[in-house]
């Protein structure tokens, strides 16, 4: 069985989802993959995961980078949860690219290289938003492209992270 639980945020409502002990999900209202790994079978349920997660994510808005990170649980397939890890290397207010992540795992594969688009097939897919940091995957020349929440959503995101840690970013 699994549960819910909806939390607000700057940039509008949230689903959470967990297995009981673990957060699996973490949706924006609306965005593509919504809740596309949740159980059909699921009750609404307060729990110290969705505790600790509204605390992460309180934190996160007001600009200070979380030092915990809630107990997760990801569903998907290996390739999906290796990109995943990936994400969650990405620093706090920087960005990479859909290429990099690539180049990272075909070089761990110990391959000539991968493909960016599976990378990004992957990223896309993400089902812990935020928390597993895809909105900080950018196109390789930079551009916002790509974000399941809507790109309007990755651009917040990005300027508060940046504005957060102090970094400067000249186009």
């Amino acid at each position: 069985m699994e549960y819910t639980h909806d939390c607000d945020s700057p940039l509008g409502k949230i689903m959470l989802a967990s297995d009981g002990h673990a957060l699996t999900g973490l949706w924006f209202e609306g965005q593509k993959y919504f809740a596309a790994k949740l159980d059909q079978e699921h009750e609404e349920k307060d729990l110290p995961v969705f505790e600790q997660t509204e605390e992460w994510l309180a934190l996160y808005f007001s600009g200070k980078k979380p030092v915990f990170t809630p107990p997760m649980k990801l569903k998907g397939t290996s390739f999906q949860k290796e990109v995943w890890e990936e994400l969650l290397a990405i620093p706090f207010g920087r960005t990479t690219t859909y290429a990099k992540i690539a180049e990272e795992i075909a070089k761990r594969r110990g391959l000539v290289s991968m493909s960016a688009q599976a990378a990004g097939s992957a990223v896309g897919r993400n089902p812990i938003s935020l928390i597993i940091p895809c909105h900080r995957v950018v196109g390789s020349d930079g551009s916002l492209t790509g974000y399941a929440g809507g790109l309007e959503k990755k651009e917040w995101l990005l300027a508060m992270e940046r504005q957060a840690a102090g970094i400067v970013v000249y186009y």
